[in-house]
């Protein structure tokens, strides 16, 4: 099978040829159809995640190069190991799934109550063994096969990652009331999902999108937005505020920088809270007595447990969000992908195809 893989930190991905594998105890193996590409991807292909100021975070640790990127994996079920087929529960090879890629231990504290995406110990797909970029993958059991019946090729697969980012993010906003305004920062793929997801799951809230880009935030204005917001305008902020009773309960920052933090920071009410989503890098600087005087609160939000994929593709398969809109590429464009999600050029969704 032919995948493409980091050789070396930041330098490009290259191609490269290995034996199909073959499923043992309880793996299955899936026949990648479609895999999408993320801009975490782009943080594992440098190797780092800038913190601003010249400090990284070091994440070329924790797997073996040649390694193959890629966690947003739809498929068809191709072989299954000798331990998997009294586990399959009515699915079948040939059929076809996403796969849910945050893998843990499976035998800590944190695993046992659904949080294996943060687990200690990770296995994650594309993270630390290998992942999507490819023409097949090695998945620990059948239980991370999920249903995407009625979904359209292709954009199933994005739902493993931005989908589900977007969705358990949303879930930490707690209490939102009629007419309360939810800001979406940062209209990505990601902040398009967190879009979709808060229109659905809050129909009585206000949702708006927030950006630097025109581009993205007449997409935003198309697929629903009560408003949206140029964060580059110095009005920006104080508009918002008047338009929405003081600010937002919530602003999600699906960017992860200097800036967006301290768009989201101006755009909240008292009272109301940032979640922090994106990676993009940075620091942020606030006055420690703001916390109990303002008040508000900052949450941190990384992917998400099985449970709430499951819970999330339900709601995905009854048709009650809107689609993002997605290109196909070949599996061969995976580093012209990254290399614009890098510049910030990519709207909507890339996925590759083997």
């Amino acid at each position: 099978m032919k995948s493409q893989a980091i050789v070396a930190y930041g330098a490009p991905l290259e191609e490269v040829t290995s034996d199909i594998p073959a499923p043992t105890g309880t793996q299955v193996l899936v026949k990648i159809t479609h895999s999408g590409v993320c801009h975490s991807d782009v943080h594992l292909q440098d190797g780092h995640v800038d913190l601003g100021d010249g400090d990284k975070i070091d994440w070329s640790k924790g797997r073996t190069l040649p390694h193959t990127l890629g966690h947003e994996i739809e498929g068809t079920l191709s072989a299954v190991g000798p331990d998997a087929q009294a586990l399959l529960d009515g699915r079948k090879v040939g059929e076809r799934f996403v796969v849910f890629p945050w893998i843990g231990c499976g035998e800590c504290s944190t695993c046992k109550r659904d949080q294996e995406h943060i687990c200690s110990k990770p296995r994650q797909l594309g993270i630390q063994v290998a992942g999507g970029y490819s023409e097949y993958v090695l998945v620990p059991h059948p239980k991370y096969l999920l249903d995407a019946t009625g979904v359209p090729e292709g954009l199933a697969a994005t739902y493993m990652c931005s989908g589900i980012t977007a969705f358990s993010a949303l879930k930490k906003a707690r209490e939102v009331g009629a007419g309360d305004t939810i800001a979406i920062v940062g209209l990505g793929g990601v902040g398009m999902m967190g879009l979709q997801f808060a229109r659905a799951m809050f129909p009585q809230a206000r949702i708006v999108g927030c950006d630097i880009d025109e581009k993205k935030l007449e997409a935003a204005k198309a697929a629903g937005a009560a408003a949206v917001y140029n964060s580059k305008d110095p009005a920006a902020v104080k508009q918002l505020k008047l338009d929405s009773d003081g600010g937002a309960a919530y602003a999600v920052d699906f960017v992860g920088s200097t800036p967006s933090f301290n768009f989201a920071n101006g755009a909240i009410r008292r009272g109301g809270a940032i979640i922090i989503v994106g990676l993009f890098g940075g620091k942020m600087a606030t006055a420690i007595p703001m916390f109990p005087s303002r008040p508000f609160s900052i949450i941190g939000s990384y992917t998400g447990p099985l449970g709430e994929t499951i819970e999330m593709m339900e709601l995905v398969r009854a048709g009650k969000i809107q689609a993002i809109p997605i290109e196909k590429r070949p599996l061969s464009d995976a580093n012209k992908t990254l290399d614009q999600l890098r510049e910030g050029t990519i709207v909507g969704r890339v996925v590759l195809k083997p």
